[in-house]
Order: structure tokens, then sequence, then C-alpha cells
């Protein structure tokens, strides 16, 4: 493997460079501290699982220790690997449920990627203000489910939670369409523009490409530490700043969003002590408020300092899936997800992210998110929240098409 450090400029022409040429990469705008840039090219070799290969956790953690350089993404139904669970939705995505690499190339850089008036096209870098092609505009993208119907759901979901079947449980909706034209980098810089999320990523290998603007980081582990920061609580940025803080303030006020963000901290813990050593487990915020281009979020950040003999896949198999995209409890509220949502979430609320040669890693998780497989032509998003006793239907309905949005916009 190749390890280049090279400036800002310098690695977005060798991804434009890559992307055109169809060689497998993948960006991380999250990746490390201090604003540092990773991009992996090239596969000298990789590791797929597919829902119906016989491979195991095994088997990867067999290949992780052989590639100490790998990046890829982690798909949400491995949750059926890790607990007796099942997924008989339909699967309109067809993404593998892991698909790493080892990149051949691995270019790092100081900085951030200015994406504003972005193209892809050499020709056309220098004038973003030229219009699009007509055909890159066009898409048809269509909810799943109608609204009367996602409603009616709700209510269902708080009959059980009344009953006691769960405390809370993040219930989603997709989005599925096609687009004759599909710009990969001209259309992460659309969706990098609306979100300026600290999570960024895409990944483009065997036709299945991921383009997130996630604001959410599911694990990190720098030496021993290990941090989580689940979001629960969502605001609309205000359109003038008396407004913005007043809405920023109601989240930060909000007993009902406190409630859900407590609940999927504490499961955090929980799910951190099962390899953290004696006593290690802490909360190091409750309820920050962090405030993106689009919206306001409640967040949460737990730490842990992990045992020396723990395997990434150990990690995985203690965490996974994240708390704050399935509800409390956990299998529980899996089980319900299955019955509610009526399609695969493939990679969606999932994990894009990093191994370093020193066991280190940085995964994001995969909300806010467009996925494309260029091999039938599918684009999907999807978007929930957390359904609690308190909630509102139509208040979870407009949150949810909040969240939608940027990425609608992307599209467009």
């Amino acid at each position: 493997m190749d390890l280049l450090n090279l400036n800002i400029d310098s690695l977005l022409d060798r991804l434009i460079a890559a992307s055109a040429n169809g060689e497998d990469f993948c960006l991380l705008e999250s990746g490390a501290e201090g604003n540092e840039v990773v991009l992996g090219i090239g596969s000298s070799s990789s590791f797929v699982l597919n829902s119906t290969d016989a491979q195991s956790f095994a088997d990867f953690q067999s290949w992780l220790d052989q590639h100490p350089h790998a990046m890829g993404w982690l798909g949400y139904d491995l949750k059926n690997r890790i607990e007796k669970l099942e997924s008989k939705n339909d699967d309109p995505l067809k993404f593998p449920e892991i698909s790493f690499f080892s990149p051949a190339e691995l270019i790092k850089a100081k900085g951030k990627i200015n994406w504003e008036g972005f193209t892809s096209l050499p020709d056309e870098r220098e004038n973003a203000k030229h219009s699009q092609n007509e055909d890159d505009s066009i898409f048809d993208i269509r909810p799943l489910i109608s609204k009367q119907e996602y409603l009616q759901n709700v209510r269902k979901i708080k009959q059980h939670i009344q009953s006691g079947d769960v405390y809370e449980l993040n219930y989603c909706q997709a989005f599925i369409g096609s687009k004759p034209k599909f710009d990969l980098l001209t259309t992460y810089a659309r969706l990098s523009k609306q979100t300026q999320a600290p999570m960024s990523g895409m990944m483009s290998v065997g036709g299945h490409q991921i383009l997130s603007g996630s604001p959410e980081r599911f694990i990190r582990k720098q030496d021993q530490t290990i941090i989580s920061q689940p979001i629960k609580g969502t605001r609309p940025r205000g359109e003038t700043p008396e407004k913005d803080k007043t809405l920023k303030h109601q989240l930060a006020n909000s007993a009902k969003d406190k409630s859900e963000n407590v609940m999927i901290a504490d499961l955090v813990r929980n799910d951190l002590s099962k390899i953290a050593s004696p006593r290690s487990v802490k909360a190091d915020e409750l309820f920050a408020i962090y405030s993106f281009p689009t919206v306001h979020q409640m967040i949460s950040t737990i730490s842990a300092q992990v045992k020396d003999d723990i395997s990434f896949t150990d990690i995985l198999r203690a965490t996974f899936p994240m708390g704050s995209m399935t509800g409390a409890p956990k299998i529980s509220a899996m089980k319900l997800i299955e019955q509610f949502e009526n399609f695969k979430r493939g990679p969606y609320s999932g994990a894009l992210g990093y191994l370093d040669s020193n066991g280190n890693f940085d995964f994001n998780v995969l909300i806010r998110s467009i996925f494309h497989n260029a091999n039938n032509n599918v684009i999907a998003t999807f978007a929930g929240g957390a359904i609690t006793a308190e909630s509102d239907p139509e208040e979870e309905y407009a949150e949810c098409m909040l969240k939608a949005k940027s990425m609608f916009t992307a599209l467009k």
C-alpha cells in the first residue's frame, strides 16, 4: 500500500480522477481529529459479506487482522448475525451487509475540502455557475408509504410503548427512485453543502455507492479510549437569528427530547460496559446542543476504556446496531422495527468508516445519506426519528421530512 500525505487540492484531484476512471474509493471527511481527510483508492484486497453467505464475523476479523488499513461499511441487518433476529422485508437497494477493502493507495490531507460550487467535470470546475445538464436535474423518488400510513404506524407504535413492549422506537421510512444521470461527486458536493456535517464521507465499490452527510458518530477508538455520540432531539434552524435562538432554546429545554436522549445514552453505556474495563464507562456530555446548517441536534457523548484483548468484531457484537437507530430495549425494538417498516434498511443506519494499523478506528452512523446501486439504477434515502409515549404523529412526520430535505435538495 502506498501512503501519501498531500494537500487538499491534490487529494481532490486524485479523487476526481479515481471517480472518472471507475476505481474503488472511500473518502472520509470525518476521519481523524484536526480536520484530516482520508482517501483510499483501489483495492489490494476486499471482504464482502452478503446476507446469504456462510462466512461469519470470525472470517471478517481474520481478514481485518491481515489488512491493518481497511475502509468500508457495515449494514444494519448484521443484527441478524449478532442476535436471533431476521429480516423478511423487501430489499430495494441490494447492498452487501459488509463491504470493506484494503486500499492500494491511502492519501491523507489536513484541512477541509471546499465543496461550494463544485462540479466534477474538469472543464467546468472553474465555473460553478454553469447550468447543469437538463437530464441531471430529473429524478423520480417516492416514499414507500403514504403520510396516512406513517401516522397510523406511529399511533400503533405508541400503543406498544404504552403496553410496555418498548420505551422508545426508532421508526423510519424509505424514499426509493432512480435518476437517469447520477454524478456521484457533484451530488455529494451538494449534500455536503446542505449538511456541512462532521461525520461525512462517501464510498464507491462494485457499483454500490454511499454519499453520507452524517452528523452522528457511532463509535471511535483511539488507543484504549472508545467513545460513542448518540443523537436524539432535532429542531430546524430558524429563519432569523431570534427564531433560531428560540428553537435552540426549545430543544435544550425539551423534556421529551431529553427523555429520548437519556434512554439511548443509558443503552450505549450498557453496550460499552460489555467490552470496557471495570468502572470506566462515563457520560462526558449529556444533552449537548450542536448546530448544523439545517438543524440543531441534541448529542450525548459516552466514553469507556476498552480491554486489551477486545477485537473490532467483539466491539461490534456489543454495540451494533447503534441504539440511536433502534430504540430501547434494543432487541424488542428491532423486532418491532421489522414489523412496522416495509423495507430492509440495508446500509442505512449502519456505519461507514476506517480502521488503521494501530487498531484505532472511527465510524459514523449512516443517516442523512444517499445510496445508489449503479447495477440496477436504484437510488434510496431514508429518514426517521424516535417514537416515545409523548410523540405527536404529525410532529414526528414533520421531523422526518425535515431530515430528508437535505437529501432531496442534493438529488435535485
